[in-house]
C-alpha cells in the first residue's frame, strides 16, 4: 500500500489522568515505519508517526503535567493547549467520562473554539456504551459537537475517530506548496541565532516573531530571495515564553521542531560554535534524520571562537562523533553576525535539495548492486547465503530504494550500509538520507 505523508500534526491535549499517554501509545502502537530507533539518539516519546488508511501523520502529546493545585492545572493546560493551537492541524480534546465534565474543561474549551482550528471532543474510558450512554451525553454541554466515545486501553472506537481525524486533513495544503520554492527550515537549541540567521539572510530585522498568543505558525515563514531564486525560511525560535519550567520549554521546542521539519525538504541545523556540539543538538538532529530531510549542519558564531589550523578539523570530527547517524550531512561555519560564508549556505541548499530530489535509474542501479556483491559475498547464516536479486528506487525526498532478497532476516544491517555507500561512491547524494526496503522474493 502507498502511504502518503501528509505532513499533517494532530495534538492531545486533556487534563492529568484522562489517558493521554495512553492514548498516544495505542495509537504509536509498534512504529512500523523504515527507520527502527536510530543508534545514538535518544528519544523523548512525546511524537510518534501514525498510518491510518493510507496516510501517515504525526501525533503530539502535548504533555503530562500532574500539579497538585487546581489553578496550576488550569494554566498548565491552557499552555498545553496553546502549543496545540500552535502547531497542530487537528486537535484532539481528550476528556475523561468516569470524573465527568470538569471546570478545567470547561476553559479549556473555549480556547480551543477561539483558534479555529478543528478539535474533536474525544470521551475516554467508555469501556461500555449502554453503560456510560447518559455521561457521555453530558459532554454536549462544551459546545464542541458531537463526543467520540472511545476507551485507549481496550483500544475501540479508536478507528471511528482516526476517520473523523483525518477527514479534517487539508488535502488542498500541499498542492500549493508545489510552489517550487525549496522550504528551509532553521532549528537548533534555544540562543544558538535561528533569528539572528534568518535576519541577516534578509538583510533586516523584520522576523516576525510576536508573543500574542494565537498567532499562527505560518507567521514565521520568510520568503527570501538569492540570487533571483526564492526560497522561504522556516524559523522555529516561535513564541518565547517567560519564566517557564526548562522541561516544558524543552517539550515545546521539540514540537516546534517537529512541525518546522515536517513542512521543509532542507533542514539547517545549527550549532553553537562556543558551546560546541552537545546531547541536546543530536536530538534535535534526529528529528530530521528521522523524517528523511537533506541536511546541512551549520556552525555558528563562528567568527567569535579562537582558532588555530586544527580547530575546524578538531570540531568536524566532533560533530561526526555525536551525530554519527547523520554522517551523510554538509558541515558548513558560519556567523549570521558578520555574514560569514552566508553565500555558500544558499549553494549548499541547493546542492543538497537537488540530491534529495535525485533519481536514479534502475539498470545503472542494477549494475552498482551486482558491482558490490561480486567484490564483497553477500552473509550466509547456517549454510543459506544471502542474495540480492534486483534493486529499484521507489520514490524520491529522500531517495527511498528497495531491494529484493531471497531471505530478509539475512540482509544485515551492515551488509544494507555496504550497499549504501557504494550506491554513494557513484552518486554522491551529499546532505541526504537514503532509505532502503528490503523485499522478500521467493527464488525462481
Amino acid at each position: 500500500m502507498d502511504v502518503k505523508r501528509t505532513g499533517h500534526i494532530v495534538a492531545i491535549v486533556g487534563r492529568p489522568n484522562v489517558g493521554k499517554s495512553t492514548l498516544f501509545n495505542a495509537l504509536a502502537g509498534e512504529k512500523i515505519s523504515i527507520v527502527k530507533d536510530t543508534p545514538g539518539i535518544t528519544r523523548d516519546r512525546i511524537y510518534a508517526d501514525v498510518t491510518w488508511l493510507d496516510k501517515a501523520f504525526t501525533i503530539i502529546d502535548t504533555g503530562g503535567i500532574e500539579p497538585d493545585s487546581k489553578d496550576v492545572i488550569i494554566s498548565q493546560m491552557r499552555e498545553q493547549a496553546q502549543i496545540a493551537i500552535d502547531t497542530a492541524d487537528v486537535i484532539i480534546f481528550l476528556v475523561d467520562v468516569k470524573q465527568g465534565l470538569q471546570d478545567a474543561d470547561m476553559k479549556v474549551a473555549d480556547l480551543l473554539r477561539r483558534s479555529h482550528k478543528p478539535v474533536l471532543l474525544v470521551v475516554n474510558k467508555v469501556d461500555s456504551y449502554e453503560k456510560y450512554i447518559a455521561d457521555i451525553y453530558e459532554f454536549y454541554n462544551l459546545g464542541m459537537g458531537d463526543p467520540i466515545a472511545i476507551s485507549s486501553a481496550n483500544r475501540t472506537g479508536l478507528g471511528d475517530m482516526l476517520d473523523e481525524v483525518v477527514s479534517h486533513f487539508d488535502e488542498d495544503r500541499f498542492s500549493e506548496e508545489a510552489d517550487e520554492r525549496v522550504h528551509v527550515a532553521i532549528i537548533g537549541k534555544p540562543n544558538v541565532g535561528k533569528s539572528s540567521l534568518i535576519n541577516k539572510l534578509l538583510g533586516e530585522n523584520r522576523l516576525i516573531v510576536s508573543d500574542i498568543a494565537g498567532t499562527t505558525r505560518d507567521a514565521v515563514d520568510t520568503p527570501i530571495k538569492h540570487n533571483g531564486k526564492e526560497y522561504v525560511f522556516i524559523d522555529t525560535a516561535g513564541l518565547r515564553r517567560k519564566n517557564k519550567i526548562k522541561e516544558d520549554l524543552e517539550h515545546y521546542m521539540i514540537v516546534r521542531t517537529v512541525s518546522a521539519v515536517e513542512r521543509s525538504e532542507v533542514v539547517v541545523l545549527l550549532i553553537d560554535a562556543l558551546m560546541g556540539v552537545t546531547e541536546q543538538d543530536a536530538k534535535i538532529a534526529g528529528i530530521a534524520h528521522d523524517r528523511g530531510k537533506a541536511v546541512i549542519i551549520a556552525v555558528n558564531k563562528w567568527d567569535a571562537l579562537e582558532k588555530d589550523d586544527k580547530t575546524i578539523y578538531r570540531f568536524t570530527e566532533k560533530i561526526k562523533e555525536t551525530l554519527s547517524f547523520m554522517n551523510y550531512a554538509q558541515i558548513l561555519f558560519i556567523s549570521a553576525k558578520t555574514g560569514q560564508r552566508l553565500n555558500k549556505l544558499f549553494e549548499t541548499i541547493d546542492t543538497v535539495s537537488e540530491n534529495h530530489a535525485m533519481r536514479v535509474q534502475t539498470g545503472v542501479l542494477n549494475e552498482i548492486m551486482a558491482e558490490a556483491v561480486a567484490m564483497q559475498q553477500p552473509p550466509t547464516d547456517k549454510g543459506k547465503r544471502l542474495r540480492l536479486f534486483y534493486i529499484t528506487q521507489a520514490s524520491v525526498k529522500p531517495p527511498t530504494f528497495v531491494i529484493f532478497v531471497n531471505d530478509k532476516e539475512l540482509m544485515h544491517f551492515s551488509y544494507t550500509r555496504y550497499i549504501e555507500n557504494q550506491i554513494r561512491e557513484t552518486f554522491g547524494f551529499v546532505g541526504t538520507p537514503l532509505r532502503f526496503i528490503i523485499r522478500e522474493r521467493k527464488e525462481e
